[in-house]
Order: structure tokens, then C-alpha cells, then sequence
């Protein structure tokens, strides 16, 4: 594979998840893990799914949530590794015990993001992230702003990206997260705390995905994210529409 998925190491640590809607947080303890240096690119895409890349170096975008988990199985399949993916249909299971890539969770996402920044922004936005200042019309080659100190390159702003996470599953059912702005957006959308989401089918012209590694023992959670979690706040309601970030946060 021409265009390797390079990954970085983070160490473990915890991270507070804010919760808009229901005004809380919570603090999750994260197991190291890997995630990608950068957003998977047009080049990896083709490479991995046998398809044509018209702008190599850009991050790969109009991906659905569902697809963006099938492409996490594919590069597993190229590498030999266990896919962290079951299919029933569109529903999806995550194997946790498997090591092969997969979306990070919102926690890792997060963490890996702020690099220890307890900020909006690991850095000054004009000099970490791809926004509607630049004034761009399409998203920019990937590491071409400053990265974080985990070394991750363009976790904010470009495009958004994928988590595996449901975003509220008392109002919005089975749509997923996604993090981290996009070119097109402003300052307030492309913080580090600021959670989005959509459908598993749908797909937008501003979100991409960056691949994670890492297995745990516990079927059913790992890092932040449970299935009995999820199943519990199918029940819970408020008055707020979840998915957005009160400011200060």
C-alpha cells in the first residue's frame, strides 16, 4: 500500500466529555491507543477501495458513517488484520477485542485533539485549522497547518470526522458523531468540544474520518463508549436539541 496510514501513539489519560443537552459531564479514563497522523487521504481511499483520487493529498470526504466503517474493515483486510467491524444488514457491531482500524470513539477523538490543551484550540486557530477565514472553497492538502503535540495534523477544521459514537440517541436515534469543523465553518464550530452529527447514510461534502487502532477486553466498551450506555439513553429526553455546545464550553 503506496499510501501508508501512518499512526501515533497516545499514552494513556482521561479526558471530560460535555453532555449540552442533558447539562453534563463526565470524565473518561482512556487505555493508550493509536490514531491517524492524519485524516484519511483520496490517495488511501483509492488505494484501499480500488477507486480513482482526483486531488491525492486532500482528505477524503462525502463519506457516509457507513462507509467510513467499511473503509476501517477494508484497510484491516489489506494489512492482515482482525476487522473491528460486524455487519448484520446496516447494523454495526464493534468487535473490541479486534486489532484492526476502526473510528476512534468521541473520548479518544477528543483527547487525542486537545493534546493536553485545555483551550478551544490547541494552538491559534488561523495557525492550526482550515476555516471560512481562509476563505477556501474545498478542503486543503492534509499537514499543511500546525499540528498538536501529539502530532496530529488538521484535527480541526478541514473536514469533520467520523467517531463511532451515537450522538443522542433519545432525539436523533441512530445518527453518529462527528468532530472537528470544516473548511467552511467559523470560529465557533471548530473547537475541540463541538459535537455534530448525521445519519449513517448520509453523507456531506465537509466530513471525512481518521482510522484508530487499539483492542480491549471488555465486549460491549471500551474507551469512553458502552453499549448499555447507549441502550439506557435511548430513554432520557430534555428540552434542549442535543449536538450543540453551549458557549464556554
Amino acid at each position: 500500500m503506496t499510501g501508508d496510514i501512518e499512526l501515533a501513539r497516545i499514552s494513556e489519560g482521561s479526558v471530560t466529555l460535555h453532555d449540552a443537552r442533558r447539562k453534563m459531564q463526565r470524565v473518561v479514563e482512556l487505555a493508550e491507543f493509536e490514531i491517524g497522523v492524519y485524516p484519511i487521504t483520496e490517495e488511501q481511499l483509492a488505494e484501499i477501495l480500488g477507486i480513482s483520487a482526483r486531488n491525492p493529498r486532500h482528505p477524503a470526504r462525502d463519506v457516509s458513517w457507513l462507509r467510513a466503517v467499511r473503509i476501517c474493515n477494508a484497510a484491516s483486510d489489506w494489512e492482515g488484520l482482525d476487522p473491528a467491524y460486524r455487519f448484520d444488514g446496516e447494523d454495526v457491531t464493534w468487535d473490541v477485542t479486534a486489532d484492526g482500524y476502526r473510528l476512534p470513539t468521541e473520548a479518544e477523538w477528543e483527547f487525542a485533539c486537545r493534546a493536553g490543551s485545555t483551550g478551544p484550540h490547541y494552538a491559534p486557530l488561523t495557525d492550526a485549522a482550515w476555516t471560512s477565514a481562509d476563505g477556501v472553497n474545498t478542503p486543503q492538502p492534509v499537514g499543511l497547518k500546525l499540528p498538536n503535540l501529539n502530532g496530529l495534523f488538521d484535527t480541526l477544521g478541514n473536514v469533520w470526522e467520523w467517531c463511532w459514537d451515537l450522538l443522542d440517541p433519545a432525539r436523533y436515534d441512530d445518527y453518529r458523531v462527528f468532530r472537528g469543523g470544516g473548511f467552511a465553518d467559523d470560529a465557533w464550530s471548530v473547537r475541540a468540544s463541538v459535537r455534530r452529527g448525521g445519519a449513517p447514510r448520509m453523507h456531506h461534502e465537509d466530513v471525512g474520518l481518521r482510522l484508530a487502532r487499539g483492542a480491549f477486553d471488555t465486549p460491549g466498551e471500551a474507551q469512553g463508549w458502552s453499549a448499555r450506555a447507549d441502550r439506557e439513553r435511548t430513554l432520557i429526553d430534555g428540552a434542549l436539541p442535543s449536538g450543540w455546545t453551549p458557549r464556554g464550553q
